[in-house]
């Protein structure tokens, strides 16, 4: 029995009428933007362009009209999103939320945290991180540590969270905290809370990357209080709902066009220099993305139908990383040139770039290890 599913997807008209106006928008709106700016894609952060983005009506798109949403189809927010990161949209400050943050508390949240947050999201205002990885735990979630514990009159928080991207700008994180112990059930007594990033005993301390970029960070809880109506969910269900939300994170287009900057660079110059060599890898490279695109439409088709793309997103996730990983080499060993981070040609500074942030790309979302583990069991192999 196959234990992966990668149904056909086609795109409904309407999506490519809408395709049409957002890269219309996109067009208008980015004019100014240089390569390197660009190449920084989804990781780009502009708080008034995400409002521009609300206004549109292209956050919350699938969600209802009575929490700010706009109760269009998966397969029309897929187009929204492959638009953005070809185009190099600097949508960082409501990604997050609109990824993932909203479709959790919308699936698991009280009405009260629908009614508080969801608008705000939609209409580009919320900026959310992500509270998951600990120091000394990285992708395995399991063996967390960070306590929360019940009060007369909610929860107090304490331990640390890491690679935390925009805790530093953050109105909000989803964190992932242990509400209880048991030896034998280490992925019981988890439980996530909203939690407010200006709330008293929390500090976020940056982590500079590579290209030195500040957007990672630890974020530090010292005896926390957080109300009761913070908790998401119910006590020790939060196993459950985070494998929900990896499921959000890891099916979107970003997952394979983190690195489509430098292709779209490589083919113009190879264009003005054509040769037999660059034609077959460039032909190799399209294929390569024309295949992970099918697969990854096919998980917007999944979420459009109301199932799980839970495997499948894990499966495109490690493929698309690998692929994205391989451009800024394949491209230097192409053209012959030098990566320059301060003085170079537009090309040098978008291939400096990538070389230093593609590292990364396996550690969001689950390290390959992780991964292949996952794909493994879903295998039935472990």
């Amino acid at each position: 029995m196959n234990a992966f599913r990668f149904d056909l997807c086609q795109l409904p008209p309407e999506a490519e009428i809408l395709r049409q106006e957002v890269r219309s928008f996109f067009t208008d709106e980015l004019s100014h933007l240089t390569p390197l700016e660009r190449a920084a894609s989804w990781d780009g952060f502009d708080r008034e362009f995400s409002l521009k983005m609300g206004e549109k009506g292209w956050i919350g798109m699938t969600w209802p009209k009575d929490f700010g949403g706009h109760e269009r189809s998966a397969l029309e927010r897929y187009v929204v999103l492959e638009e953005a990161l070809v185009a190099g949209a600097p949508v960082s400050a409501h990604w997050i939320a609109d990824r993932q943050s909203g479709p959790l508390l919308l699936g698991f949240g009280s009405a009260e945290q629908h009614h508080k947050i969801l608008p705000g999201i939609a209409k580009g205002e919320l900026v959310f991180c992500i509270g998951m990885s600990e120091p000394d735990s990285g992708s395995d979630l399991a063996s967390l540590r960070s306590p929360a514990k019940r009060t007369d009159d909610g929860w107090l928080l304490n331990g640390a969270k890491v690679w935390t991207t925009n805790a530093h700008e953050a109105d909000y994180m989803i964190g992932l905290f242990r509400t209880s112990t048991d030896p034998g059930n280490r992925r019981g007594g988890l439980s996530q809370f909203l939690i407010d990033m200006k709330t008293p005993g929390i500090t976020v301390n940056p982590i500079v990357d590579l290209p030195g970029r500040e957007h990672f960070n630890e974020v530090v809880f010292e005896e926390v209080h957080l109300s009761n109506d913070c908790l998401i969910g119910s006590e020790g269900e939060g196993w459950d709902q985070v494998t929900a939300e990896l499921a959000y994170e890891r099916s979107g287009p970003e997952r394979y066009l983190s690195s489509i900057q430098i292709l779209l660079a490589l083919v113009d110059e190879l264009a003005a220099r054509p040769s037999e060599r660059g034609a077959i890898v460039i032909g190799e490279l399209m294929a390569r993305l024309a295949t992970l695109r099918t697969m990854s439409l096919s998980l917007a088709g999944m979420l459009e139908a109301g199932q799980n793309p839970g495997l499948e997103a894990t499966v495109v996730k490690d493929l698309g990383t690998g692929f994205e990983q391989t451009l800024p080499d394949i491209a230097q060993s192409l053209i012959d040139l030098e990566p320059d981070p301060d003085n170079g040609s537009d090309l040098q500074l978008v291939l400096s770039f990538l070389i230093q942030a593609a590292p990364s790309f396996s550690l969001r979302g689950g390290t390959r290890e992780i991964l292949r583990g996952i794909i493994a069991r879903g295998l039935g192999l472990r």
